[in-house]
């Protein structure tokens, strides 16, 4: 098994190629951070921001699995527009799973016409934006933080408290909207380029067409199965870092690493203990990415039974999709820390940019303990119970 795309498939043949656009001076934005803006006007161009609406709207109607899969590309060379990417397509479908099919219907047909670029802030976390009613319209004041995309998106998904602060609100509206400022202000020490930081909220008016009506379909599971998209971006961020890191350091240490003076042996590539450290590498990168493939097939599966979807199977996609987050977080981390051991000490320098995929893929964990995805594993191995579906699971 290779880390290669199957580029027979068009849409992921135009991944490839800007994957290698992207990897071209991906180590610079690394350490410049801000937007990715030449970026953007790549994948606009690519047609790509469509990918999951359905055609009947103007979209590609790919599978979440293609999707994903670009993201892991991208993901192999930058992780933060892998990051993007797919946290684009979460915001994409909010109409359809939290509005009214009219709703969803028309954000699709003006995306796909628009070509726009979604981003979010509605952090379920954050209780630091308030919202209160003026006739036909909310009037929202306050900030929301880690605001993925909002730094280079047309439309964005908000949500925000009521004044007694006990009910959420969702809501999609374009980030040009008076009262709004996006503060570029992220610090983050990796996924310099998300844009991952603050917006604020001075007297924003929303309208009330544009507030997100899904109570035609409340309590209902597909509702919940947005989480698993969020969750599903952090794990193949995850697989894309891991497999890239991999590749990255196989290809140094083949052109430039030097034996050490006490190998006994003429050629890096030769000692035994480099050849089993990136064996032990790629087994474990590799089982990952099958985890991570059967994900995505209970997820395809998931969305395609829509409102239909029952509890149970709803359940079975959460713990596949558990399942195969914390292998890929842990399986990113310790790839992109031990490559450093095989491929030695001049590797370690900033001009390579090494570092910035374990820096990707540490502070992307740290939205996302393992912890718990094993926890909720567990619970279901031993007596069935699947996840209480929630903000992460």
């Amino acid at each position: 098994m290779s880390f290669d795309l199957d580029t027979s498939d068009p849409y992921l043949a135009a991944a490839a190629v800007l994957r290698e656009r992207f990897a071209v001076d991906a180590v610079a934005r690394d350490k410049q951070g801000g937007r990715p803006a030449e970026q953007l006007e790549l994948l606009r161009a690519s047609g790509l921001l469509s990918l999951t609406i359905p055609t009947a709207y103007g979209g590609q109607g790919q599978p979440w699995s293609t999707a994903f899969r670009i993201t892991r590309e991208f993901a192999k060379v930058d992780g933060s527009f892998g990051h993007l990417f797919g946290y684009h397509f979460g915001s994409v479908h909010g109409a359809y799973l939290g509005g009214s099919p009219e709703q969803a219907a028309d954000l699709y047909r003006r995306a796909a016409a628009g070509n726009w670029f979604w981003g979010n802030a509605r952090n379920s976390f954050s209780r630091t934006l308030f919202g209160r009613r003026d006739g036909a319209h909310y009037v929202l004041d306050g900030y929301k933080p880690f605001t993925s995309g909002s730094h280079i998106a047309d439309y964005l998904q908000i949500s925000w408290l009521d004044p007694s602060g006990q009910e959420f609100t969702l809501a999609a509206i374009p980030t040009d909207r008076a009262g709004l400022t996006i503060h570029h202000d992220w610090d983050g020490i990796g996924q310099r380029q998300t844009g991952s930081g603050r917006v604020s909220f001075d007297g924003v008016r929303v309208h009330e067409s544009e507030v997100l009506d899904g109570r035609r379909h409340a309590g209902r599971p597909f509702q919940s199965v947005g989480v698993l998209l969020q969750q599903s971006t952090l794990l193949n961020v995850f697989i894309g870092s891991a497999q890239g890191a991999l590749i990255a350091a196989r290809d140094y240490t083949r052109e430039h690493s030097r034996p050490w003076i006490y190998s006994g042996v003429a050629k890096h590539t030769e000692d035994p203990w480099v050849k089993r450290t990136y064996d032990d590498l790629y087994i474990r990168t590799q089982a990952a990415t099958l985890l991570a493939d059967r994900a995505l097939n209970a997820l395809d599966q998931a969305w395609g039974r829509g409102f239909d979807l029952t509890e149970s199977e709803r359940g079975e996609a959460a713990i596949a999709v558990a399942a195969a987050n914390a292998l890929a977080g842990e399986t990113a981390l310790e790839v992109t820390s031990k490559i450093f051991e095989v491929m030695g000490a001049r590797s370690a320098t900033t001009s390579n940019g090494f570092d910035r995929f374990w820096r990707n893929v540490r502070i992307h964990a740290l939205r996302n303990p393992a912890e718990y995805k094993i926890r909720n594993v567990g619970t279901w191995f031993l007596d069935g119970t699947y996840p209480e579906p929630g903000i992460f699971q």
